[in-house]
């Protein structure tokens, strides 16, 4: 595993083979938000999207909590921003909401490896992520009520359309926790695992991803993320029509009919 000169104090930034590991580093706060923990994000996702050899990413934590969202002890004002991360926000506005997966999220599958507690923005970035393994203890909330404050990671949005309504409702008017087994139950989450084992579930699934045709990955992931329930179905037809054609068209394409053909695995260059 290679860590890649984009990794800040308290975001790892690792490449193994064709998938990017990016890891929450502030183990010591439970991993909240950090202006060098957003600056290390947002870098991973647009090398994520700029990369041809990458093909999906993991996001996951050090420590025994996965997330604690905003640092609540920092005050409303966070911690002391780098001039680094001032210059960059100064050219990139909405930097802190690409690096947690609000806007501009990436066109490759991000799978999520939690482990502990995955609280306020801890669970408002699990929306933003594709695949998503916990362990059996994790623990998720949208808790910013029980602060007096509004989840701005984008929950009030996305959630109600990835859980049924009355279960969203619960979880951000309540404020309360949800246990990993009432996050797989209501389709939060895909899949349990014992606890420290979640990354390593998680990469063998990325792995099985990486096996598949890239052009194809993303040109799906394209449609999941953009097609969504509000779009007139016959437009969405079109719209996957669209993006289906220059998959066709590839090399890709040609090689995995020949593999088949020839009884052998493909080999894809994503062209």
């Amino acid at each position: 595993m290679n860590e890649l000169d984009i990794s800040t104090e308290n975001c790892i930034v690792e490449q193994d083979g064709h998938v990017l590991i990016v890891t929450l580093n502030r183990p010591e706060a439970k991993n909240a938000f950090t202006p060098a923990m957003l600056l290390g994000m947002y870098r991973a996702w647009r090398r994520l999207d700029e990369d041809d050899e990458l093909y999906c990413a993991i996001l996951t934590a050090n420590g025994d909590t996965f997330c604690a969202g905003m640092d609540l002890k920092a005050g409303p004002d966070g911690q002391q921003a780098s001039d680094e991360f001032m210059q960059v926000m100064s050219e990139v506005p909405n930097v802190h909401w690409q690096a947690l997966l609000r806007d501009n999220r990436p066109c490759k599958p991000i799978l999520l490896a939690v482990e502990g507690y995955a609280l306020a923005g801890g669970t408002e970035i699990l929306q933003g992520t594709d695949i998503r393994i916990a362990a059996e203890d994790a623990v998720f909330g949208v808790t910013e009520v029980a602060r007096g404050l509004y989840p701005m990671g984008g929950s009030t949005v996305r959630l109600r359309r990835q859980i049924p309504y009355c279960i969203a409702a619960e979880l951000l008017l309540c404020g309360e926790h949800m246990s990993a087994q009432r996050a797989l139950e209501c389709g939060l989450i895909n899949r349990i695992v014992q606890p420290g084992e979640a990354l390593t579930t998680t990469l063998g699934m990325a792995r099985r991803i990486c096996q598949n045709g890239p052009l194809a990955v993303k040109a799906v992931t394209r449609s999941l993320r953009e097609h969504q329930e509000d779009m007139e179905e016959s437009a969405a037809m079109v719209a996957s029509d669209a993006l289906a054609g220059p998959v066709f068209g590839s090399a890709d394409a040609r090689e995995g009919m020949r593999a088949f053909k020839e009884k052998r695995p493909p080999v894809f260059k994503g062209e």
